[in-house]
């Protein structure tokens, strides 16, 4: 399937085939995400073993998992390299088949060749306006993670620079240590 030229509701996107890679529902169209490549995928994978070690008793850290939200007062399905929900937002017993139905805590966007930091930039603001907490913009050429929070100018971490935050309570993660095991 190929990025569809009509508008599309929230049903008809949720019914098109399955394809050999996910979709975005954007302004009411269905927009094929970037193919992964190695070092994406070897971060995306990285990523998902600390976090999901972190989050054991807390909530879900999901890879390629769509997301309900709302976007300029139209339906956006965005599908973050990974995203992180609580057990106080989304319970452990919920099993449904189908997007994320709440707004995570947590999403983290990997950016790929072809993506530009701004545009980026842009899906950030537009995830903490649909009510996403923060946003991690990782940079495959900088090393780097820029942490976005809403009415707060985003900060960028090299290095050895922990990253820490309340939201995500005993986390301490580096640039360095994400790069380095990816």
């Amino acid at each position: 399937m190929v990025s569809s030229s009509q508008k599309l509701t929230i049903e008809e996107f949720f019914n098109l085939p399955e394809g050999d890679r996910p979709y975005e529902l954007i302004d009411g169209r269905a927009i094929p995400k970037m193919s992964p490549k190695f070092f994406h995928s070897r971060l995306q994978k990285t990523l998902l073993i600390v976090l999901d070690r972190w989050a054991k008793d807390k909530g879900r850290v999901e890879p390629e998992w769509a997301i309900r939200l709302e976007r300029n007062a139209a339906n956006w399905i965005p599908v973050p390299d990974l995203s992180y929900t609580s057990y106080n937002r989304l319970s452990t017993d919920w099993i449904l088949d189908e997007a994320c139905p709440v707004a995570p805590e947590l999403v983290i966007e990997i950016i790929s060749p072809g993506q530009t930091f701004g545009d980026m930039t842009e899906k950030a603001t537009d995830y903490l306006q649909a009510g996403i907490d923060r946003v991690w913009l990782v940079d495959t050429k900088s090393q780097s993670i820029t942490v976005f929070l809403a009415n707060t100018l985003p900060k960028t971490f090299r290095g050895t620079a922990k990253i820490t935050d309340d939201l995500l309570p005993e986390l301490e993660i580096t640039p360095q240590q994400i790069f380095e095991q990816a």
